[in-house]
């Protein structure tokens, strides 16, 4: 589809209930159905998933099964995740909230992003807008992001958005037969205010996901 013609009929029909987190060039909001065939596109690159516990993607019902589980997560305060839509390009990745902890009004945020998206600003705009739903709006205190420690180019980004590095987690996740020690960032309200991600416009349409409202 061209961008004359994307623009013509709009953005792809919201999932009841859904919520929307609007930015200078990408659109957050819940997966559907009919973005499996896109996900699994982009999941299926060994790049994208070379660190993660999933992947790469050999068919597209894995991408399938991911989406027709995440309202039940949702609902259970377990994964907050977004599909990320790019205006011109359409979806290119994924990024959202797990490890939730409300007495301590704390999360993870995590994202992953097509290879051909890499360096493209996009990782940027997609962390502020979490950042933005996460503090002015579910009441977080701290969102910890983790980076395989091999994975210097994840650790850059993460300290260029404002994010202080804590520590090593040694042997901390294991992805088939290897097992990666993992970099633990974190950063804190008062963190997130002198950062410059709330500079980044942000827009929070629809119903915030109870489980995840924490204050």
């Amino acid at each position: 589809m061209s961008t004359a013609e994307r623009e013509r009929v709009g953005p792809a029909p919201r999932t009841v209930g859904g919520l929307d987190l609007l930015g200078p060039t990408l659109t957050l909001r819940y997966p559907d159905l009919d973005d499996a065939p896109a996900l699994f596109a982009l999941g299926r690159d060994p790049a994208v998933s070379r660190y993660f516990s999933w992947g790469p993607y050999e068919r597209v019902e894995e991408a399938e099964a991911y989406i027709a589980g995440l309202p039940a997560r949702r609902a259970a305060g377990e994964l907050l995740d977004f599909l990320v839509v790019h205006r011109q390009e359409g979806p290119i990745g994924i990024t959202g909230l797990s490890g939730l902890a409300v007495r301590d009004r704390r999360a993870v945020v995590g994202s992953w992003l097509g290879h051909r998206f890499w360096g493209s600003g996009a990782n940027r705009e997609s962390k502020a807008l979490m950042a933005h739903l996460a503090f002015a709006h579910l009441g977080m205190e701290r969102l910890t992001a983790y980076a395989a420690a091999q994975n210097t180019r994840s650790h850059r980004a993460l300290e260029r958005l404002g994010f202080r590095r804590e520590g090593v987690l040694a042997a901390w996740h294991r992805h088939g037969d290897r097992v990666y020690d993992v970099v633990s960032y974190g950063m804190v309200r008062a963190a997130w205010e002198r950062s410059g991600l709330p500079d980044v416009p942000a827009e929070v349409r629809g119903a915030l996901p109870a489980a995840f409202v924490v204050a």
